[in-house]
């Protein structure tokens, strides 16, 4: 399989107008101008966002020109094609704190020597009014609301902010600012890329094309997503990636080195090979830490893993934190174990949440002992030391 071939297939989910006239240009010898962009609504980046990651340096790698476009302007509304609620608004100081630290994530995977960063908020905050309403006029109501999630949110009675419908047409107009001639994305992004290709048609007479990268599934069996705690950060420790690789379902273990690795199809068929599940999941633990970290760090955390884990021992290194409250909901949001009370109170009712190795059976627990250690899962620890103990 040929680079081209393989940037055309592994991971792919579709290919708008269609694979033959994406790769009629890349054999041709055109430079493209290609881009992907990510929105700051969280401070960290995931493993998903890796998957279109690692396809922008393919592209690099065959010497195109990619652009990594932060979202800055477009989080003040926030994209909710892949969410059943409204989603939140984001002051100002928020998204430029998320974004600080996006390239340093990103340059695991995306070499930026050879891609440049943009921020929308370049453009997107100079357009007048005017300038709003001719691209408004290039699209319709109809063609955002027959999409299936927001019909199922107009029947649920959900909200639609009328700035959320302005979405898709920002991002279009990213595609269409910038010139591109390939976009960038997941599955979720098709209809937002569609209409940067209907801009670029309309407005320019450009054909443009979409390239439509295959999801992540999250530790959870979801999709992985920033609000939804299944990621695996690409600024996770080496312990924590690892240990959260281990925590996946083994059927997930085929899409994680197609879409999470650089190994090779070759080589990832030869793993797959091994008959024993927990094996082959330890190789692709160490090959997803060693990408992200190095070899040194992927061999510690797997020694970390054996031994904390498989032999069910507690971690010597638990940090102390000292808490306020006694219930055990509020101490779980305290140490950072959950990022929200309602993440712990799934975690409670999950069986997920043990204190000094008991498993927490009711939202109403509160500690009654100093020191105690609370766990989350097989992978997170934590020391609690009452303030009022």
């Amino acid at each position: 399989m040929d680079k081209i071939e393989e940037l055309l297939t592994r991971g792919v989910a579709n290919i708008i107008p269609g694979k033959a006239e994406l790769e009629k240009v890349l054999r041709s010898s055109k430079k493209l101008n290609i881009f992907l962009g990510v929105d700051p609504t969280a401070p960290r980046i995931h493993l998903g966002h890796g998957v279109n990651l690692r396809k922008l340096q393919q592209f690099v790698e065959l010497g195109h020109k990619v652009t990594f476009l932060i979202g800055d302007f477009t989080t003040k509304v926030g994209d909710s094609s892949d969410k059943e609620s409204e989603r939140p608004i984001l002051a100002d100081d928020q998204i430029e704190a998320n974004w600080q630290t996006y390239k340093q994530q990103a340059s695991k995977i995306l070499d930026f020597s050879k891609a440049k960063v943009v921020h929308n908020s370049d453009w997107l905050s100079k357009l007048n009014f005017s300038d709003v309403i001719k691209l408004c006029q290039q699209f319709t109501l109809n063609d955002y609301i027959s999409r299936e999630i927001m019909k199922k949110k107009l029947e649920n009675g959900v909200s639609i902010r009328l700035d959320e419908v302005l979405y898709p047409i920002m991002q279009g107009y990213d595609s269409y600012f910038m010139d591109t001639d390939i976009q960038v994305g997941a599955a979720d992004q098709t209809f937002n890329m569609q209409a940067g290709r209907s801009l670029q048609k309309k407005l320019r007479n450009k054909d443009s094309l979409v390239l439509v990268n295959q999801y992540l599934t999250g530790t959870d069996g979801r999709k992985m997503s920033k609000s939804w705690g299944n990621a695996i950060w690409l600024d996770d420790s080496p312990n924590d990636m690892y240990g959260k690789v281990m925590s996946i379902k083994d059927e997930l273990i085929p899409e994680y080195f197609t879409l999470a690795t650089e190994l090779s199809m070759s080589n990832v068929q030869s793993t797959m090979s091994n008959q024993n599940p927990m094996e082959i999941k330890k190789k692709l633990a160490l090959q997803i830490v060693t990408e992200l970290h190095s070899d040194k760090a992927s061999v510690a955390a797997q020694e970390y893993f054996e031994n904390t884990f498989q032999q069910k021992q507690t971690p010597q290194d638990i940090s102390t934190v000292s808490v306020t409250s006694k219930n055990i909901i509020d101490i779980l949001v305290e140490t950072q174990l959950a990022s929200s009370k309602s993440e712990a109170k799934r975690l409670v009712e999950q069986k997920g949440v043990k204190v000094n190795n008991e498993v927490v059976a009711t939202m109403n627990y509160e500690l009654s002992t100093n020191n105690s250690i609370i766990s989350v899962g097989s992978r997170k620890f934590v020391k609690v030391e009452l303030k009022n103990g």
